[in-house]
């Protein structure tokens, strides 16, 4: 499949219960819409005809979800085949670092994504000949961490109350960047690798 992604075994669970939605406003640059398009056009002409960037975008929110609730736990041991080894190698050294608080704070569920748009897209040959395709997508999602009211670089703090509940329930909206790569040589196995991840001020 076009959008298959490498799995550790460690599956996302499917969201329960009443779904909160959170409207993301984000404006495009014309400009850069039509060049993604280009290049996802010249994805499907001469490396995998059957390349859709909607099933690339939901396998993406899935590897996403699964990558950052085990970066929160620690569990980087579960990451080899998800993520590249010169990603993980720089991760286990910043987790080690980070303040319980930041670490809850990279963890989103799949349905706390409230928003998935791709950056930048990249076709390139290595010196060995090698065809890569890389997509940069950036997630928007809602996080309880006990972080501070304002912090830096994220989006916006909500405080959504539910019902008539006496209690509200404070939600940060913060971003993370992450780099998918997939080999298109002849041969290669057909699986997106992770090889960035930035959660601005949080883990970058």
């Amino acid at each position: 499949p076009s959008a298959r992604f490498a799995s550790s075994g460690v599956q996302g669970a499917e969201p329960e219960g009443p779904q909160r939605r959170v409207v993301v406003v984000r404006i495009t640059s014309p400009f850069a819409w039509l060049r993604t398009r280009f290049y996802y056009l010249l994805i499907r002409l001469y490396f995998d005809q059957e390349f859709s960037i909607e099933e690339f975008t939901r396998g993406a929110k899935q590897a996403f979800s699964v990558v950052s609730k085990l970066l929160s736990q620690r569990k980087l041991d579960l990451l080899d085949e998800l993520v590249s080894a010169e990603v993980l190698q720089v991760l286990k050294e910043k987790i080690s670092l980070l303040p319980e608080s930041h670490r809850d704070a990279l963890a989103a569920d799949i349905d706390a994504i409230m928003y998935t748009t791709e950056g930048d897209v990249r076709i390139y040959y290595d010196d060995d000949g090698r065809k890569f395709v890389s997509i940069l997508m950036r997630f928007w999602y809602l996080n309880g961490a006990n972080l501070p009211d304002e912090v830096p670089g994220e989006t916006k703090v909500f405080q959504i109350m539910f019902g008539d509940e006496s209690t509200k329930e404070k939600r940060h909206l913060l971003t993370a960047n992450y780099e998918f790569q997939r080999e298109f040589t002849e041969g290669a196995k057909p699986d997106w690798t992770i090889t960035r991840i930035e959660h601005p001020r949080l883990l970058e």
